[in-house]
């Protein structure tokens, strides 16, 4: 990897604080400089070889501009990412993801910075559409969240596009591991509430599909389409299905009998996909992504460590 200095917005959060890790493995520990607001997580939660953190919010121009001078690149992170929420707020929505961003990018252009990675979302973007999504396909949001997305997909292309830097847009799907106490989404509310003996709620009847990743695996694929220099929009998740039930199934078997759990089933909840997983091949023929965990090895690995906390 050519790039020697990097600003990460939303370093404290899951996906980031994991990042940093994986970052300080292949030798780019003290070349990172990190942004965020501590709603997601705080400076605890990172590895003691950051060479220099910032308190602040990308909604905040002067201190993203003055974060980007001298960096290599850029990997945005911080966001909004609950649709339920963007839904009952769609204007702080709005400005988190679009308006953040779009500080992101014109720091970018301003500061010379040569390429953007931009943390975007599957599912969200393409509603009802047959499963597996992919790059060619039309999305279709259905929600709020997943419309400040497109928006800040179609942004990062104008900025590239009109100004010369190279931007890459990731869409993630639903991301799990460790550091993830904070998170909103399945697995790691599913344990959150074993850990709490308290009832999980499933809404729906459990056929929902996603598509899990291990968020090892996810942060090489962010490194790896920033070694490479990628450019455009790229799908990272393991490629494979998981029913909400049998996402469950796992589940009980990685905690044991010591920690049985019942489930609870409500109504489907507004604004939510019900089936959706994603193809890795542009990902995999670009810049050699290839996720190895499964979840028979990730769950138990997140698992001992929400035990751990």
């Amino acid at each position: 990897m050519t790039v020697q200095r990097f600003l990460i917005t939303g370093g404290c959060g899951f996906i980031g604080s994991n990042l940093i890790r994986r970052a300080a493995a292949v030798g780019l520990s003290g070349h990172l400089t990190v942004l965020d607001n501590e709603t997601m997580g705080t400076p605890a939660d990172l590895p003691s070889n950051v060479v220099a953190y910032e308190r602040g919010d990308v909604r905040d121009f002067p201190t993203v501009r003055r974060l980007s001078e001298g960096c290599d690149a850029i990997i945005h992170l911080a966001g909004h990412t609950r649709v339920l929420e963007s839904i009952d707020d769609p204007v702080s929505d709005f400005e988190i993801n679009v308006r953040g961003t779009l500080n992101v990018l014109m720091a970018a252009r301003d500061a010379g910075v040569p390429h953007v990675v931009l943390a975007s979302t599957g599912g969200a973007l393409f509603g009802s559409e047959t499963a597996p999504i992919h790059e060619g396909m039309l999305p279709q949001p259905l929600s709020p969240y997943g419309a400040s997305k497109l928006a800040m997909e179609g942004y990062a292309h104008a900025f590239s596009s009109s100004y010369g830097f190279r931007t890459t847009a990731l869409r993630f799907t639903n991301v799990y591991g460790p550091y993830s106490r904070l998170k909103g989404s399945a697995v790691a509310h599913f344990f959150r509430q074993i850990l709490a003996r308290q009832p999980i709620t499933v809404y729906g009847d459990g056929s929902q599909v996603r598509d899990f990743v291990y968020v090892g695996d996810l942060c090489d694929g962010i490194l790896q389409s920033l070694g490479a220099s990628a450019s455009g929009v790229y799908h990272l998740g393991s490629g494979h299905p998981t029913s909400i039930t049998s996402l469950l199934e796992h589940i009980r078997r990685v905690v044991g009998p010591d920690w049985p759990f019942e489930v609870r089933y409500a109504p489907w909840r507004t604004g939510e996909v019900i089936r959706t997983f994603t193809t890795i091949e542009k990902a995999a023929d670009t810049f050699g992504y290839r996720p190895a965990v499964t979840l028979e090895t990730g769950l138990p690995l997140t698992w001992r460590w929400f035990l751990d906390q």
